[in-house]
Formats: structure tokens, sequence, C-alpha cells
């Protein structure tokens, strides 16, 4: 374990004005309170705090940083208090321990409503003080490095949650090192086979070709040398993650892999950037299309590099990057560079970005979700997305992730542009919605007024921003469609029953179902959340169901035995007047199937569960649901005539849904309730003669469902089911 002096000697390094005594007296204090602790490898637990604080210094951050990293455990495990720390160390470290401290407690892995509240809270946390999210960092990472002393399952757990949160959050933040240092070392738990098969083949390859990065490091040192050019060269071969990442993306077999191999060049000015990069292109040739100009278009986290891929020795591709000494801190240490000190004073990084506005950029588009599984989707795609940078027609620069679409693009720019869209130009030739934009291409939105958000557009975007703006659309046309469609079952229903669906009527009806308004009240109708009868029922209960001389439904049907209760079969939906039989269970009832009924075959060989069954000779009463399956013409005012035609036959729609759309027509399936099978006929045979019904079917199960809810005969309550 680091000692107190040999850690703030680590500081001093590079902050000779360290406040020496609160760092010490932080180190003793935490010492004191982790007394008697143990960590599963049997160190004693303190060794973890300094661990952190130490991996802190090599970003060279604040004094307050490198304290809240030695107590950031204080808080949760020992009998430390907020007000105590906030008395000894100040206010400012009391509640960055206390930010670490509930960001532990955060459940990664839970269930989804859960986990996207864990995540606002994490940004939440960061937004107040983005050096929480540098200590938690810095606490994963050491506990990724000892976390062989761990439980095996529990290693499987962590380095999980580890590789799909914490990395890529390293990586968005531009800590890149961070992020490759913490993949791998989940790599190693995850698949600890296939990360020592590629070892094993980075050794075959050392010994095959010699020492690859020594060779062509020293080709670009001459290169450079001869274009007077001043530069430091550090050649590395990649991570096994990363190689194991590319060979799954391409598809190809270690052998054939290209850039294994990485490059930096490390210039004194902007211009020799430029400069060095005419000379590697000088030297060995250019790979079409894997060029790439971070420093004039800068990613939001602030990185800036030039990219570039070359061939280089024995036609081997290698991977350079090109940037300034300042450049290359923000790349290494990201958003840290906004803390970080040099001699005692705050470093002023002009490519480090502002914490405040680098979050701004991140959550954005978190604060307007209120679906879970959106917010979640979202976050992966922000965390995860590489970025491209394309072209509005006057030049200004859109930031999309990798993989997005003109719809993306239209989205990024205005909402407004978003939904009008009805196609796209790239560098001036019209292309398919669908395309995936290139970096430097130049995107024209060609729009059209009346053009609405179409369903298929959730499948082409990719960005959080356009399929938030597209499911808010969509649910609003899909509520005025409700709306509309609910109008009409209104007026159907109500004229049943000889009164008028006007707007006082489905404000009382809305008012005694607890629903804001008649809007609300319609919308629900049309989604089928409510039954046309429920309004009724609201309103007129003693029209609703007038039954009279009508046969009770529970002595609907001849043949039971006394006490003997039964349902009607939701596969056939048998009606009064079609010949019946009934199938016993085991004396819990009987159900009622129509004589023609395919689920009957199940039985031939159970002659004695058969009981001969006959509907009741009387008037029944309008109540027995039969499905109608309909195709109709996609043409205004279709739907409302099908509707009036249904009531007008005095059937009753009780429920309605699409089950097809297509440009000319739908297929929809309405439940209608009948009094019996000449209802039915009559019905089907007005439906039919309707010049805008293509096809009128009666709809069948060709299964059914287990017996459940049976009625009893000759008792009060409800015998009939309704499917």
């Amino acid at each position: 374990m680091i000692s107190a002096d040999d850690l703030i000697a680590l500081v001093r390094n590079y902050n000779p004005k360290t406040n020496e005594d609160r760092i010490r007296a932080a180190y003793y204090y935490g010492r004191e309170m982790h007394d008697g602790q143990f960590r599963h490898s049997g160190e004693p637990y303190f060794s973890h705090p300094v661990a952190v604080a130490a991996i802190l210094t090599e970003q060279h951050l604040d004094d307050d940083t490198i304290i809240t990293a030695l107590l950031h455990d204080t808080i949760e495990d020992t009998q430390a208090s907020y007000g105590e720390v906030a008395s000894r160390f100040g206010e400012e470290v009391a509640a960055l321990v206390n930010g670490v401290t509930k960001l532990t407690n955060l459940q990664i892995n839970s269930n989804e409503t859960k986990q996207a509240e864990n995540f606002r809270k994490l940004f939440m946390a960061m937004s107040k003080d983005l050096r929480v999210i540098l200590v938690k960092l810095a606490d994963r990472l050491h506990n990724m490095r000892t976390i062989k002393s761990m439980r095996p399952e529990k290693q499987v757990q962590k380095a999980r949650e580890t590789m799909d949160i914490y990395a890529p959050l390293a990586g968005r933040m531009g800590m890149q090192w961070m992020r490759d240092e913490l993949e791998d070392l989940c790599f190693r738990v995850l698949n600890p086979e296939g990360r020592a098969s590629i070892m094993r083949r980075f050794i075959t390859l050392q010994r095959e070709s010699g020492d690859v990065i020594q060779r062509i490091t020293g080709d670009m040192r001459f290169e450079l040398a001869e274009a007077e050019i001043e530069a430091e060269v550090f050649g590395r071969a990649k991570k096994p993650y990363s190689i194991w990442r590319k060979m799954q993306e391409k598809d190809q077999g270690f052998s054939r892999l290209s850039d294994i191999y990485g490059f930096r060049i490390i210039t004194g000015s902007e211009e020799d950037c430029y400069r060095a990069l005419g000379a590697i292109h000088q030297r060995w040739r250019a790979v079409p299309g894997r060029f790439k100009d971070y420093i004039s278009q800068p990613k939001s986290n602030g990185y800036r590099s030039i990219h570039t891929t070359v061939s280089g020795r024995d036609g081997k591709r290698v991977e350079v990057q090109i940037r300034t000494q300042q450049m290359h801190e923000v790349a290494e240490t990201g958003v840290a560079a906004h803390w970080s000190y040099k001699d005692g004073e705050r470093a002023e990084n002009p490519f480090a970005v502002d914490p405040a506005k680098w979050l701004s950029t991140v959550s954005e588009q978190f604060d307007a979700e209120e679906d879970h599984q959106d917010f979640l989707e979202n976050l992966r795609l922000e965390l995860y997305a590489d970025q491209v940078f394309c072209f509005t027609p006057k030049g200004d620069v859109v930031k999309l992730p990798r993989g997005a679409t003109p719809i993306d693009f239209a989205y990024a720019i205005h909402t407004r542009i978003g939904h009008a869209c009805v196609g796209a130009k790239v560098d001036t030739i019209r292309v398919p919605l669908w395309t995936r934009l290139k970096n430097g291409q130049s995107v024209e939105v060609i729009t059209a007024e009346g053009q609405t958000p179409q369903a298929s557009w959730l499948e082409i975007a990719v960005t959080g921003k356009a399929r938030a703006a597209i499911r808010r659309a969509l649910r609003e046309m899909d509520r005025e469609r409700f709306v509309k469609l609910g109008r009409e079952l209104a007026r159907s229903a109500f004229e049943h029953v000889d009164r008028k669906a006007t707007d006082k009527v489905l404000d009382t009806a809305a008012k005694h179902l607890r629903l804001s308004d008649s809007k609300e009240l319609l919308a629900r109708l049309g989604s089928a959340e409510l039954t046309a009868h429920d309004v009724v029922q609201a309103v007129y209960p003693d029209l609703a169901r007038d039954e009279g001389d009508q046969i009770p439904a529970r002595r609907a049907v001849v043949g039971l035995e006394p006490g003997q209760s039964f349902e009607r079969g939701t596969c056939c939906q048998p009606l009064p007047g079609e010949r019946i039989v009934g199938i016993t269970y085991r004396g819990k009832g009987v159900v009622v199937h129509a004589i023609d009924c395919d689920r009957l075959s199940e039985y031939e060989n159970q002659p004695d569960r058969w009981v001969d069954l006959h509907w009741h000779a009387g008037t029944h009463p309008a109540v027995y649901g039969t499905t109608l399956d309909v195709t109709i013409g996609n043409d205004a005012g279709v739907l409302g005539r099908i509707c009036t035609l249904i009531g007008e036959k005095k059937a009753n729609i009780s429920n309605l849904e699409f089950v097809d759309r297509k440009p000319d027509y739908f297929r929809l399936m309405i439940n209608v309730e009948l009094r019996d099978a000449e209802q039915l006929h009559s019905l089907m045979l007005a439906l039919e003669a309707e010049s805008d019904v293509a096809s009128i079917d009666r709809y069948r199960e060709t299964g059914g469902r287990d017996l459940a809810g049976l009625a009893t005969a000759d008792e009060g309550q409800a015998p009939v089911a309704q499917p």
C-alpha cells in the first residue's frame, strides 16, 4: 500500500502548491475509519482508496478530488458522517464523497424502470460536479484490476456491468486509455479463451515478422526528420479486446485483420500536424475511406486528432494518429483535463471542453423522455456511438452518430423539418431515406407540406432525438384517429338506444367515468380501452341493457343439469338459432360449441363428455359477442359508414381492432353484440352489399382456451363469458 508521503510526492510532481497537510490528514482519517476492514484478497481495505487516489494523480487532478478518493467509501462503509467529513475537509469534499456514495449504491443491472431512473440519478450527480464520475471510474478501474479475488459469479457480474456502462462512459468522456484498459480487463473475465487465443497469435506474428512496431516507428521518424518536422512517434499493438471486436464486426480471422498496430505522432503545432500527414502519405499509400480530420471538426468531448490508415511494410495496414501535445493531453484524460494541474496552477488547455457544456450535450435529449425504454435506448446510443460530420447546403456542420440517416439529419436541424421530410440529396444525388451517411457529405433535406412521420421511420432513424420525436408524433396522430373512431362508435351505440351522442352527453359520461374530458373518453373508446356499452351505461343505465320480456342469458341454453354452469366457446362463438353441443369439464361446467366447430374433433373419443343442448326458443337479448373479419377500402368516411350500418342493424360494437393497414385498404376485426344467428346473417348481407367492403367473414379461432369463469344455470350471476 502506498504511504501518505509517497502519495503526496505523486501530487507534488504536478502540483508543487498542493496542501500536503490536508492530504495527509485525509489519508490518516480514512485509514482510521477503515481500520479492521479487509478486501476479498485479505489486504487492508484502505489499500483500495489509496490506489484510487494514485490513479487520479496520473490525471493531475486537484487536491479535493484526491482527498475524495481517499474518503470515497467512508460515509457508506464506516462510522464517518457527512457532517464530520464536511467539518474536517470542507463542504466541497463532503458533497463529492456523498455523490460517489450515491453512484455506488445505484443498481445498474436492475429492472428496466429502475435502471432508467438510476441512470437519470447518475447524470444528475455528474451535472453537479463531474469529478464525482472521475472518482467512480477510477474506483471501478482498481476494482477490475483486482477482480481475481472475488467469487467467479461476482466477477462476471461486475465485468458485464463495466463493459456495458463504465467502459463506454469513460470513452464518451474522452478517457480512451481507461476505456481500453477496462474493456481488456472485462474481456479477460468474460472470454478468457478468446483473449488467450489472440495473445498466442500475437506472439506467433512477432516471431514470424520480428518487431514490426520498432521498424515502422523508425521509418516514420526518418521521414519526419527529412521533412524537418520536430515530432515524437510512438507505436503500439492494439489491445486484445479491440482486435476481437474488429474481428467480430468485420467477420474476419486474425490473419486477415489489417490495422492491428497503431502509431501516434505528437507535434509542436497544428500546422506541423498537417505537414506530418503529408510526409506520411508521401512515403506510404493511404487507404481510401480511412481518413478523419478531428482537428478541423472536433468531437463533442473535445477530442482532436488526424486519423489516417496507410499500407506500411509488407503491405500491412497501420493506423496513424497525428496531434499536438495539448490535443494529446485531452485525448488521454478527456474532460478530466478541465481540472488538471501543472506546476501548481490550473492547466488552461484550449481544447479541454467545459464539463457543463459537455454534459448538456449528452443529457439534453434525455430530459424530455418519459418512456423508460426510449431513455435507455438513447443512452446506449449516446455512449457507444462514434460520430460522423455532415454539412447543410449552407455549410453548417451537423454531428451525428455513426450509422445515421437523412431522417436523423433532418431532425437534428429541427423537429419541424424532420416531420415534413419526404426525401434527401447527398452530395446533390437523390438517395433513399435509409442511406447511411458518411463523414464530410453534404445533405439537403427535401420537405413537403402535409407530410407526417411514418411508423417505418422508427426502423430507419438511429438518434434518440429523431426516434423520440417520431414516437411523439405517431402517438398524437393515433390519438386523433382514436378520437375520430370513438366518436363514430359512440354515435352508433347511442342511436342503438334511440339517443344522440351530444357533447353534453359525452361530457357527462366522461365525468361519471372519472375521465378528464370527452376527448379522452372518445380516445379510450376508439382504442378499445372502453366499450360503447360502458359509455351508454354511464349515462343511461336503464336503457343500456333493457331486456324486457327477453330470455335471461343465464337461461339461454336448454339441456343442462340443475345447477350446472356453462359458457360459450370462444373458438366458434355460437349464437342462438345455431345447432349446439356441450362438452363437460370434470364437473365444473359445460362449454357450448356450434355443431360444426373444428374443436369438437378433439373429443371424438370421449363420448361421455358430450351433452345434447339447444337454445331456448324465446327472444334473446343482444349480448352474444361475435367477431367479424372485414376488409374495407381506405377512403374518407368509409369506417364511419360501416359503423352506422352496424348501428342501423341494432347491433352494438364492443371492440374494433386493425390487423392490417395498406395504402389502399384496411383489414379489421369488429366484435359486435348480437341477438341470434338471424341478426348476424342480416348484418353480414348488409355489409357485403356495401360497395366499400371488399370482403366480410365470420371469424372463428382454430384453437380455444381453458374453461374459466363459468356461470351457473338458474342462478343470478352472469352466465355468458363474452370473448
